[in-house]
């Protein structure tokens, strides 16, 4: 006697064993099958897809799929399969990264491969589900053609998908940005949320687009987890007065904060990249670590403030828009102001040990007083700057390309 393992054509749940003894012939089999799988069969596949005509040609431990006249159809690859070591409905190969699977995304059926939704953001959910890795992958629910089930809007997440093949956001008129923004957090894809958070905040109309209070703002902090970042990317902050404030590690990337005063505050490891910062008052600011790549700071004042973190973590300024920015006594050791446009701008007294200056405009720079020991400043437009009372003398080498 033989135990054979019988699915419907194309699923691989759901199965049945049957029994075929030497005595059976393919009519009986199949009258078997029929009554096991609820339907009538009339033809059995091997997981090949080739046609079984013989009785004989059945073995031990056989996986056949019977279907009802219909062609073999191969069914969908899940790690749930039930296979045997030499006879596997779902080979291994058909599991690997670059292979299709098929998702059934609140009752819409997607299909894509393993590697667009593992391959372009690692850490995210679906990249976790569908890893390679036996550490981090899980099983998912499937439906009963194979499908991974994922109760989410189809709606939302057909951009995500197209997102994760081509890395390009792309919004149809009757999308809501706001309901594509839930499902990026939902499946933790961090790119995405800040993209899509930059893109509602550009096409919010003008009376939605208001300075936040001092209040308003305290109370968002007041409401966030010390262990949650708190992100106010392309916020309007314009002459707010967020003086003295704990706002270590905010997220300000794109940010309004022009003319706003934040005099006293501690902005360590805060994100000011392409934030517009012009003519704000950051005297006495804490800025340790602090990111501000191509940052508008013109007619900015930052005196007084401290750079330096005693961990190594420096500050970048790289590309910044300082112009006549007032850096006047400011610790700012081993910061890096790469090409940074410093033109008639005020850093007297600073300490600038270490500091990368290599490409930046110094043009009638008033660098009266600095230390300036092993800075680098190759490359720099030095016409007109002033270097008077230098607490170090300043080498050639420092300046030359």
């Amino acid at each position: 006697m033989k135990r054979v393992v019988i699915f419907k054509n194309g699923r691989f749940v759901d199965g049945k064993v049957i029994s075929v003894t030497h005595c059976s012939s393919l009519e009986d089999v199949l009258s078997d099958a029929s009554k096991k799988l609820g339907f009538v069969g009339r033809k059995i596949y091997t997981p090949q897809g080739g046609l079984i005509d013989e009785v004989s040609l059945l073995r031990d431990d056989d996986v056949v799929y019977v279907s009802g006249g219909e062609a073999f159809k191969a069914p969908p690859c899940n790690h749930s399969s039930v296979s045997t070591p030499h006879k596997s409905p779902c080979k291994v190969s058909q599991c690997s990264s670059g292979e299709w699977v098929t998702l059934n995304v609140g009752g819409t059926i997607f299909s894509t491969t393993r590697s667009t939704l593992t391959q372009q953001h690692p850490g995210s959910m679906l990249s976790a589900m569908f890893s390679d890795d036996p550490d981090e992958s899980w099983c998912s629910s499937v439906d009963g053609t194979g499908a991974y089930l994922i109760d989410r809007s189809p709606r939302y997440f057909e951009p995500i998908l197209n997102y994760l093949r081509h890395g390009q956001l792309i919004l149809d008129k009757h999308i809501s940005a706001e309901g594509v923004l839930e499902e990026a957090k939902f499946f933790g894809l961090t790119s995405l949320i800040e993209t899509l958070e930059a893109t509602i905040e550009s096409e919010l109309p003008p009376e939605d687009q208001t300075p936040i209070s001092r209040r308003e703002f305290v109370m968002k902090l007041l409401a966030t987890s010390t262990d949650k970042e708190l992100r106010c990317q392309g916020m309007n902050f314009a002459g707010a007065n967020l003086s003295k404030l704990d706002l270590r590690g905010i997220n300000f990337k794109y940010a309004i904060l022009k003319n706003a005063n934040l005099s006293g505050a501690n902005l360590s490891y805060c994100n000011f990249e392409r934030s517009d910062l012009s003519r704000a008052v950051l005297d006495s600011a804490n800025l340790l670590g602090v990111k501000m790549l191509c940052a508008n700071m013109e007619g900015t004042s930052l005196k007084g403030c401290n750079f330096e973190d005693p961990a190594g973590t420096r500050a970048n300024m790289e590309g910044a828009l300082m112009k006549s920015v007032n850096l006047e006594g400011s610790h700012m050791a081993g910061v890096n102001l790469r090409v940074a446009n410093l033109k008639n701008a005020n850093l007297q007294n600073c300490d600038l040990r270490g500091a990368v200056l290599a490409g930046a405009d110094l043009e009638n720079c008033d660098l009266s007083g600095c230390d300036l020991q092993e800075a680098n400043l190759r490359g720099a437009n030095l016409k007109g700057a002033a270097f008077e009372l230098m607490l170090n003398p300043l080498h050639m080498a420092q300046a030359v390309r």
